[in-house]
């Protein structure tokens, strides 16, 4: 059994899977694409052949993990975004940290922006206080606070080893003894809260998650979400909390997601704040149980 392998789902991917590709090239790696239109699945057959290639319907990001998770046999299965790439020797320093710490199930690398700025990628568990704080701007109140900011980690060293609640699905190493014991993830998850979900099911069955500084990776993403994509991240948040905190307590979010999103398009104008009225407006559509259905 290898030590590990790369699983990359790919969505209209370019121009960042070549270099995502070439810092894991030498590994056993796998592409799973969700239908892209834009060239994608020609350049990795040509630039990189020897990377195995499934194609299939876009079914979320979820779905795609779990085909390259079983196209995988490895003690270690790497989760690697489209716009992610590793540093020197990332994984090498992964595999090691996670074979040190054998109660672990996820290690996830430091993230760093293009410009080699830290990317804060540790974050705790939803609660309706954390989305409270996050969505109401109280965090930017103090944000190294872990009253205020504790949904982003407020305070956390990212300078040090240490256990996280979880950490983003950028970049994470995740071992197969734990895959086995809990499950694949969640493909309920479209493409948001499917990593909370599964470090939350680890954390359960009684794993870690191990947040590292001894590696590094580049992600392109975390940049605020716009369109539909915020719609996405909202419906993520009511589906984990009426999968693990139940329907009563999902809609007392979904209450407080509507009124701090229409609070939000109130204060801010134009294209952004139209977004938050639209996202408010759709909150109010309906239950949990409607919204969280695509």
């Amino acid at each position: 059994m290898a030590d590990v392998a790369a699983v990359v789902v790919t969505y209209n991917a370019l121009p960042w899977i070549e270099q995502c590709l070439a810092s894991v090239e030498g590994t056993e790696a796998v592409v799973v694409d969700n239908g892209s239109g834009d060239g994608t699945v020609a350049l990795v057959r040509e630039r990189f052949p020897r990377v195995r290639l499934l194609e299939q319907p876009n079914r979320g990001l979820a779905a795609g993990w779990n085909a390259g998770l079983a196209a995988t046999e490895s003690r270690w299965v790497l989760i690697l975004n489209a716009d992610a790439w590793l540093v020197g020797d990332a994984l090498a320093q992964l595999v090691a940290v996670g074979d040190a710490h054998p109660d672990v199930a996820v290690v996830g690398p430091k993230l760093l922006d293009r410009d080699g700025s830290l990317q804060r990628s540790v974050r705790g568990f939803p609660t309706r206080w954390r989305l409270a704080t996050e969505y109401l701007y109280l965090r930017k109140l103090a944000p190294r606070s872990r009253l205020l900011n504790a949904f982003y980690a407020g305070g956390f060293d990212h300078e040090s080893e240490r256990e996280a609640e979880f950490v983003m699905g950028a970049c994470m190493l995740v071992r197969r003894a734990a895959i086995d014991e809990v499950g694949p993830l969640d493909e309920g998850f479209f493409l948001f809260s499917e990593e909370v979900d599964w470090c939350y099911r680890f954390a359960r069955a009684g794993w870690k998650t191990l947040f590292t500084p001894a590696a590094s990776c580049v992600h392109v993403g975390g940049a605020s979400h716009g369109g539909r994509l915020l719609r996405e991240n909202v419906r993520g948040h009511l589906r984990f909390f009426a999968k693990h905190h139940g329907t009563d307590e999902a809609e007392k979010v979904r209450k407080l997601l509507r009124a701090a999103l229409a609070l939000r398009g109130r204060v801010v104008r134009g294209e952004r704040g139209a977004l938050y009225r639209d996202t408010a407006r759709w909150l109010a559509s309906g239950d949990v149980a409607t919204l969280i259905e695509r």
